[in-house]
């Protein structure tokens, strides 16, 4: 699963954040997030915003912990 997917589930909005140059891009759009290029070991902020916000931050950092499903 992509970021991008898991965060569309959510109404919140998502808001990616590369630490090292202030660029920032809605994490819902799989295009924004290539653009971004957060390439492994690249430091991001993520935001959320919305009515399900503390749910989108929990799955959204479940799925980075486990390393997107990779091992699936």
């Amino acid at each position: 699963m992509t970021f991008a997917e898991k965060a569309s589930e959510f109404t919140s909005t998502i808001t990616v954040r590369r630490i090292d140059s202030e660029d920032s891009v809605d994490g819902k759009s799989i295009m924004q997030m290539l653009m971004l290029a957060g390439t492994m070991g690249t430091k991001l902020e993520i935001v959320a915003d919305g009515d399900d916000a503390k749910a989108a931050l929990g799955a959204l950092q479940e799925l980075v912990n486990a390393r997107f499903q990779e091992d699936e």
